[in-house]
């Protein structure tokens, strides 16, 4: 497929797991991409364009932007992929840390997202797609600030595709369950007991098993591309029947 030919994407948090799928499949279908991370692995096969970005400074997020519009000539397709988790429930979780998640989780998808609106906007298949969770419609323990996050990451992405529909910019979101991603992996090696943990996690969602970052990466292809015209303000679950289904 190559549906994306001629189109630029930008991907946030691409420098690995679900951004880095996610920048290597629009890749493979065509896109010119651009990875912005606040850091890149030391790899011969990292991404063409790799653009280090902050997404809770706003300098760096419009001095990113305007090297990716500058270098690749615009941008049409967005994936707001940068965020950070935190475990706790409400009792746990200090200021500092509430302020740290909704800055990266929440603004950060605004300023990335405000930072690319005037390129947008001159696309002819411009789009716009949010990595948020099943936790911002489903409660699970010890997620609090991360919850409260994607809730609202979800939330903001409604609103943006009706503010921006006359704009021509369609807007989505992918709700993954637990995934196969560092930041789970560094979770689990936290554990007490790693292996009872990763058990655990996997027996949460249906399918018996954590959702894949690639399986991830073609659901945020599927959003973002020209044959999803008529799709926006929706979400679409990636997390193993999580939210859907139920066994018993």
């Amino acid at each position: 497929m190559t549906e994306f030919d001629g189109l630029v994407a930008v991907v946030t948090g691409g420098a690995s797991g679900i951004g880095a799928a996610t920048a290597a499949l629009l890749a493979e279908r065509g896109a010119r991409v651009a990875v912005l991370d606040r850091s890149f692995p030391d790899v011969a096969d990292g991404p063409p364009l790799a653009v280090p970005c902050d997404v809770t400074d706003g300098a760096s997020v419009q001095a990113a932007v305007d090297t990716v519009a500058a270098r690749l000539g615009g941008v049409d397709v967005l994936v707001n992929n940068a965020g950070i988790g935190s475990v706790g429930d409400v009792g746990a979780e200090d200021d500092e840390t509430w302020h740290r998640v909704l800055d990266v989780n929440v603004v950060g998808v605004a300023r990335v997202t405000r930072a690319a609106l005037p390129h947008l906007r001159r696309s002819a298949h411009a789009s716009v797609v949010v990595t948020c969770s099943i936790v911002s419609t489903l409660g699970l323990p010890q997620r609090a600030v991360y919850s409260a996050s994607k809730g609202a990451a979800l939330a903001l992405v409604r609103a943006m595709a009706a503010d921006h529909l006359a704009d021509g910019i369609r807007v989505n979101a992918v709700a993954p369950g637990t995934a196969d991603t560092p930041w789970v992996g560094r979770l689990l090696d936290r554990a007490e007991d790693p292996e009872a943990a990763a058990a655990a996690l996997r027996a949460r969602q249906p399918m018996g098993r954590l959702v894949s970052a690639a399986e991830v990466a073609h659901a945020i292809a599927h959003l973002a591309s020209p044959l999803a015209a008529s799709t926006t303000g929706a979400v679409l679950a990636v997390d193993g029947g999580m939210a859907g289904v139920r066994l018993g």
